[in-house]
């Protein structure tokens, strides 16, 4: 029995032609192509050919051709349906059980297929009709020539609501059959069905394979139409009701012109109209796509990722320059970041004020439409210049609240590797807008080598543990530099200190050089990400010294586990603490006069110190 046109279409777009052979034979990638050698004869040299944007394989060798189910039931020596069933649980898809009313069903969808084909023709036929000359002189009108208008089939409703019904069914179609093609509309005063187009332009939309499935209706201009009855005044564009079908939220109109102009190399432009596209198609740019008058959704972007056959994919979104053009930017980022993978994005173009497409392509040519296209800005800077953009940041509340926001828009992205480059170029974006490196008086290269392998810029002498003696000394500054890597936030507010703080031990003053040097260049740098840079520079030891239990029960408020808003304060305290005690020139001295029963109990006194909350 016969499964429906539209479930083996559903199918075949589910799965990736070139993934599925290499799942049985070894597939390399060659240009916009994929080639094997072919596992049907044999050979040395690949001769065999996988599209898939036309999801079709080919061996030159020995003539092998077809799509994916007929690769499945040649390779793996399976029927019709049994290579269906493979595939669809590969697809995750149930298979329509084989009934009569499957097969009904199936017969159906065929027929409604033909039907919209031939309704296709009868528009084509009555915008040549001299009786709509005004239709056809409106489209040449507005700059389209003869060849792209029947390129796109474009036709012409007429206002009579019964001629479109007359036609149909003089070819033996049924007024249910008009009706469920979206065609007719019932009478709601029982009468005969009537034309759901009428008195329009039309635009037939295609689906992958160039097959009607839909049309849309716009109206001509008012000194081209009768005057209007009553107050009614008809919407500018219609498009036809959602079918078995044309489902309006996964089409884009314009698809198969834009698929091969994908496989060609050329980007995909996602434009607002139906004259947008074929504009932007006459001009060279046939990369052009539209949504069916709704805003873009989930399907239609993954359905755009899908054509473009290279890894890298980032299609452009183009929109009107006005506040309704960035609300729909906006929420067309929304749905994006979930949908984001490694080398799939999109970029975002903004029409100048009361322009789109097809009448700058009219006014500036198809140059000033791609500098508005060259212009264009990737998602990540949409998302930026979308909460900065005309905003002055003056106080540390507004800065901390837009990075916030920008850090909730970043937990969005789904995948988890996109999501640490995003937050990564987070950082260095605010660094760069919001911080600026305080200069410490010498020049980076003579900071300690920040940045750098502690083996870099000279000899490094070898840290030695400190004497019982200096101990109080190595936990005080330990604690100190330990608050600073686990809770890197504080940098800012204790930056100044912190580049007072001369140590007598060279390695742990390379440390404190290192991290000034990465906090400055990054203060939002997490704190995983710190000590794995500095490990990395050869500080592992040091770390470890450092970030460990034993300096976290004399001083708390440095232990990862502290409560965030208390560290900066602590660390002053200690700081301010232990200058007033003297302990800031003995640091400085190496501790040299200080014995250890002394220090360990000043130091004591110095960390377990009360706080706004109490004992830290």
């Amino acid at each position: 029995m016969s499964l429906s046109p539209h479930f083996l279409d559903e199918l075949r777009n589910r799965l990736t032609l070139s993934e599925i052979i290499g799942r049985r034979i070894k597939v390399t990638r060659a240009g916009r192509e994929s080639k094997a050698c072919c596992p049907f004869h044999s050979e040395k040299s690949p001769s065999f050919t996988i599209n898939d944007d036309k999801q079709f394989y080919h061996c030159f060798g020995c003539g092998a051709h077809g799509d994916v189910i007929g690769f499945i039931m040649k390779h793996d020596n399976l029927a019709f349906m049994d290579a269906v069933e493979t595939l669809a649980a590969e697809a995750g898809m149930q298979v329509p059980k084989q009934t009569p009313q499957a097969a009904a069903k199936a017969k159906k969808e065929k027929d409604l297929y033909e039907l919209l084909e031939d309704t296709t023709v009868f528009f084509e036929q009555h915008l040549r009709d001299s009786r709509n000359a005004d239709a056809l002189n409106y489209l040449l009108e507005r700059g389209l020539s003869q060849e792209i208008i029947a390129e796109f089939k474009v036709g012409f409703a007429p206002d009579d609501g019964q001629a479109l019904r007359k036609f149909l069914s003089a070819k033996d179609y049924t007024d249910k059959d008009m009706i469920k093609a979206g065609v007719l509309r019932p009478s709601t005063r029982g009468g005969d069905p009537y034309a759901f187009f009428r008195d329009r332009v039309m635009f037939p939309v295609p689906d992958r394979r160039g097959r009607t499935v839909a049309f849309g209706g716009r109206i001509l201009p008012d000194h081209l139409r009768p005057p209007q009855r009553g107050d009614f005044v008809p919407p500018k564009y219609i498009n036809s009701s959602e079918t078995v079908l044309f489902h309006k939220g996964s089409m884009l109109y314009g698809e198969p012109t834009a698929r091969r102009a994908a496989a060609d190399g050329q980007t995909l432009v996602l434009v607002e109209g139906y004259l947008d596209v074929i504009a932007c198609a006459q001009a060279g740019i046939r990369g052009a796509l539209a949504p069916m008058g709704t805003a873009v959704t989930e399907e239609q972007l993954i359905s755009m990722w899908k054509m473009i056959p290279d890894f890298t994919k980032i299609p452009l979104l183009c929109f009107d320059g006005d506040n309704a053009g960035r609300k729909a930017a906006r929420r067309a980022s929304e749905r994006l970041l979930p949908l984001l993978e490694p080398g799939r994005s999109v970029n975002f173009a903004f029409m100048p004020d009361g322009e789109d497409p097809d009448s700058l392509i009219k006014s500036s040519g198809v140059k000033g439409f791609q500098k508005i296209l060259g212009s264009s800005v990737s998602l990540f800077d949409f998302i930026w210049n979308f909460y900065t953009q005309g905003r002055v940041f003056k106080t540390p509340e507004l800065r901390a609240g837009v990075i916030k926001q920008l850090e909730n828009e970043v937990a969005h992205v789904a995948n988890q590797e996109v999501q640490v480059h995003y937050k990564s170029q987070l950082r260095e974006k605010v660094s760069e807008t919001f911080f600026k490196r305080k200069e410490y008086g010498f020049k980076k290269r003579d900071f300690g080598g920040y940045g750098k392998s502690r083996n870099q810029g000279g000899a490094v002498i070898p840290m030695r543990p400190p004497s019982t003696k200096n101990r109080a000394t190595r936990i005080f500054t330990h604690a100190l530099l330990a608050a600073v890597i686990n809770h890197p936030h504080i940098f800012e507010g204790v930056e100044d200190a912190l580049c007072e703080l001369t140590l007598s031990d060279v390695a742990l003053d390379r440390l404190r050089q290192n991290i000034m040097g990465i906090l400055s260049d990054d203060p939002l740098i997490e704190r995983k990400v710190l000590i794995e840079q500095l490990k990395n520079s050869g500080f592992a030891q040091e770390i470890g010294d450092i970030c460990n239990e034993s300096v976290y029960v004399h001083a708390s408020f440095c232990s990862p586990s502290a409560k965030e808003e208390d560290v900066q304060s602590s660390w002053l305290k200690s700081w301010q603490d232990g200058h007033s005690a003297g302990l800031g020139n003995e640091i400085q001295s190496g501790w040299k006069n200080v014995s250890c029963e002394e220090d360990e109990e000043k130091l004591r006194n110095l960390l377990l110190m009360k706080t706004s909350d109490d004992e830290i």
